[in-house]
């Protein structure tokens, strides 16, 4: 799809993934809706992209009922939209137990819930040919230690995607599902990028990431990974996950050592800050129990 003047509506713009992607998004012509929590922060990149005049602003907890309603009924979609991209999320780097009612209940409403509310809202105004491109991660295919409630939730946005792109097949309106792998970002722990570089696990950079997203809804490409070996690994787990368990589990001591008994703190959803499973090692040939 070319985005020349197609009217697209953004979730999570404040976000550093978001604000890449409102560049990249602008640069090829787009007119942006851009959502977030942030006012002063969106309406700086609001004013930074080519031809400001062309996007706006809208402010929204997704989280809640009552707002997802009032950025329902914003102006700019009375007419319809070509694309939504569903962005906004967070997570939590932290053993599950250490982890609050409220946090896992926030992770679940603002990935999962969230974005299927929205989109059922959001269908009879999306204009055909139109395009839903969810936000996935890497970790909606590979089960991970320290991640196991933003696993889940991405792992059911993985499935919402695949199962609504087959609702819709022949309707003119396709589902994308784009899945960044580790992304460095101001809002990630400083924990989880000490585990990255104790286990040398290779992050992408917000812009790379919004390039490749870019590229993959010009193509319409329903399922991207990024990252070699990500590609590989969530392939492996697919098909041999008993493998990839056992990988991991020589990792546990070190991931333990960063995620457990911290205060974990919200981040940006896109910016999963998760390694890869080391599969350089021998696989032992011990049975297991």
């Amino acid at each position: 799809m070319k985005l020349e003047g197609k009217l697209v509506l953004l979730t999570g713009a404040s976000g550093g993934i978001g604000e890449e992607l409102a560049q990249e998004l602008a640069a090829q012509g787009a007119h942006l809706l851009l959502h977030g929590r942030r006012g002063p922060v969106l309406e700086r990149l609001c004013k930074s992209l080519p031809h400001p005049e062309r996007h706006q602003v809208v402010l929204a907890d997704l989280g809640s009922a009552q707002e997802r309603a009032k950025l329902l009924q914003h102006p700019a979609l009375e007419n319809g939209i070509d694309i939504l991209i569903n962005n906004a999320g967070c997570n939590q780097f932290a053993w599950l137990e250490d982890q609050s009612f409220e946090q896992v209940e926030r992770q679940l409403l603002l990935n999962i819930e969230a974005p299927i509310q929205l989109t059922r809202a959001l269908l009879p105004r999306l204009r055909k040919p139109g395009i839903i491109m969810n936000m996935g991660s890497s970790l909606g295919s590979i089960g991970y230690p320290g991640y196991s409630v933003y696993c889940a939730s991405k792992f059911a946005m993985r499935g919402f995607s695949e199962a609504l792109g087959r609702e819709l097949e022949g309707s003119g309106i396709k589902v994308l599902h784009f899945a960044p792998r580790a992304t460095r970002t101001k809002l990630n722990s400083e924990a989880a990028y000490e585990m990255n570089a104790a286990l040398g696990t290779q992050t992408d950079s917000p812009q790379e990431v919004a390039e490749e997203a870019i590229i993959a809804l010009c193509n319409e490409t329903r399922r991207s990974w990024l990252g070699w070996p990500e590609k590989l690994f969530v392939r492996l787990n697919a098909l041999l996950p008993g493998i990839v368990d056992k990988a991991l589990a020589r990792q546990l001591p070190i991931i333990k050592r960063y995620a457990r008994h911290l205060q974990p703190r919200t981040t940006d959803a896109n910016a999963n800050s998760a390694p890869q499973p080391d599969l350089s090692r021998p696989i032992p040939t011990k049975k297991e129990h």
